[in-house]
């Protein structure tokens, strides 16, 4: 068990940071987004306990149990609004290097194209961008959403689930631990986007890419593709290898990994 005054801290997050702490809320990205519209600053982050109406990708349901990280981040970067999905990158190297610091090296992290992260395997998080820009397409603000299983991991996923707990984090590792960690590492991360580009954000989340160099099946809009996943084109754009010796680029569809269905 958690012992009490660590589950029930606040958390202590860089000066960069303001924190919005709620005990239950619908959706911290939805509030995330009520509050950047009506002008929150830049590093705002709200962060739940709990969520009662938690939602991924699609509008897909997200699983909110107690225990876990619920997250969102307003970030206002100067920046067209087509760049803003490096953003998923950039959130994913970050807290894979969270849950780095926080588990036992044994517990392999890695990064499903576009927004998952994976524990030896099965997914363990997921993000979430909201965006809202001008009419001349620049970006106003970013929401990046994330949820992480810390405690506990949904029975019945569309895809194989788990925890930090269930694959050998200690149960001392709170939710408030990660949520630290995370906010940490993705300064760090935004930083070096902001000096360096999208290149070394890129080449970090390929050296944990779950699938790289394997045979993927990509499903999109009225048809399915399959071919090998070759790597990420310069702005994150997923890198498909056809058996015609053609490459597609994938902005925007759902992949599914050997032996998923």
């Amino acid at each position: 068990m958690i012992p009490e005054p660590d589950r029930n801290r606040t958390p202590r997050l860089p000066p960069a940071y303001r924190l919005v702490a709620l005990e239950e809320v619908d959706s911290t990205n939805r509030e995330a987004k009520r509050l950047a519209s009506e002008g929150a600053e830049d590093g705002t982050l709200v962060w739940a306990r709990c969520q009662t109406g938690g939602y991924g990708r699609q509008g897909r349901s997200w699983a909110s149990a107690s225990g876990n990280l619920f997250l969102s981040l307003i970030v206002r970067p100067d920046c067209p609004l087509s760049t803003a999905a490096q953003f998923s990158f950039i959130a994913a190297v970050a807290l894979g290097d969270a849950i780095g610091s926080v588990a036992p090296p044994l517990i392999e992290v890695t990064y499903k194209w576009p927004n998952d992260v994976l524990l030896n395997g099965r997914k363990a998080a997921g993000i979430l961008l909201e965006s809202n820009g001008d009419a001349g397409q620049n970006l106003d603000w970013l929401v990046i959403g994330i949820g992480a299983n810390v405690a506990s991991y949904p029975s019945e996923t569309r895809l194989p689930a788990t925890s930090l707990h269930f694959e050998g984090c200690p149960p001392s590792v709170s939710a408030v631990d990660l949520l630290e960690a995370f906010a940490r590492h993705m300064l760090s991360w935004v930083n070096i986007w902001l000096d360096d580009g999208f290149e070394p954000v890129r080449q970090a989340w390929l050296r944990h890419a779950q699938g790289l160099k394997e045979r993927i099946e990509v499903r999109l809009p009225g048809e399915t593709l399959h071919g090998t996943f070759t790597g990420l084109d310069g702005d994150g754009t997923l890198l498909l290898a056809l058996a015609d010796g053609s490459t597609r680029r994938i902005a925007a569809g759902e992949v599914y990994l050997p032996g998923e269905g």
